[in-house]
């Protein structure tokens, strides 16, 4: 799997795996990806926890593996992802299923772990990446740089779900600093998770039943998304966009410009999307 397309540092909400972070734990989203994973791994193992707040699963699981991390004093980093929040991160894993453990060493993934294990079996996991990569890796990764204090304050609300809190945050840093790209990015990701969160739990069966109704097309596309299934959601707001006129397709066209956004430009499916999209508008 290819995770350099993880190297653009678009701001997203940070993992919900509960614990404070440490030098051995880190909560990891897309804006510090590269740093926390990818170039930590060239100094340590980096065992990725690919978690949902919606599984208790894989939860414990992520808080045994901060016990292990502690305990192991530095010999690798424990790096926490929600990937209910984290879409590319957990698409570039392939993640199938939750909990999902990836250690990545040199900025490759290494080995994985699907499903719920007992401790034994994930001290024995670790000992044997911790073998295979002896000799390899530079040491122990160095202290991370400070955060700025403003972004912190912005994810804590997040983590905290408090999306007001964090909107409100992310548009202090905007009206500072009107081209701060990080703030902007995520303005959109927690737009986005707002109205993930109010979605109902049918509303994609709803929208198949009646493809007329905008609303609910506009709805079943956002929990697509939600889902990790982006090309779902890029094709249906694309078909309900050769079906409109007027200020209907103002509006769908509108949220599919909003949702490329979630992404790197260059990804696959958002090229392949942007160019359906020319193709039902002329």
């Amino acid at each position: 799997m290819d995770l350099s397309a993880l190297k653009e540092r678009a701001q997203a909400k940070p993992g919900a795996p509960s614990g404070a972070a440490t030098a051995n734990v880190v909560v990891v989203t897309e804006a510090n990806f590269e740093a926390e994973v990818l170039q930590r791994s060239m100094q340590v193992p980096v065992v990725v926890a690919l978690a949902s707040a919606r599984s208790e699963p894989s939860l414990a699981l992520t808080e045994t593996f901060a016990r292990l991390a502690a305990e192991d004093n530095g010999t690798w980093v424990l790096a926490k992802v929600d990937v209910d929040s984290n879409m590319r991160i957990a698409q570039a894993f392939g993640v199938q299923s939750i909990p999902t453990i990836v250690a990545v060493a040199a900025g490759q993934p290494l080995a994985d772990l699907q499903g719920p294990q007992p401790e034994p079996q994930l001290r024995e996991w670790i000992s044997a990446i911790l073998r295979a990569v002896e000799g390899k890796l530079s040491g122990a990764a160095e202290q991370p740089a400070a955060e700025d204090p403003r972004f912190t304050a912005a994810e804590q609300a997040l983590e905290d779900g408090d999306l007001e809190g964090a909107v409100a945050a992310y548009e202090a840093i905007l009206a500072a600093e009107p081209g701060n790209t990080e703030a902007k990015t995520a303005l959109r990701h927690v737009a986005f998770l707002g109205r993930a969160e109010a979605l109902a739990p049918n509303v994609v069966e709803q929208a198949n039943a009646d493809r007329s109704n905008i609303d609910l097309q506009l709805e079943a596309a956002d929990a697509e998304m939600f889902d990790q299934q982006p090309e779902a959601a890029f094709g249906r707001l694309i078909d309900a966009i050769k079906r409109t006129a007027g200020d209907d397709r103002t509006r769908l066209r509108t949220r599919l410009l909003e949702l490329f956004e979630l992404f790197d430009p260059a990804e696959p499916v958002v090229v392949a999307a942007r160019r359906k999209l020319a193709l039902a508008l002329y």
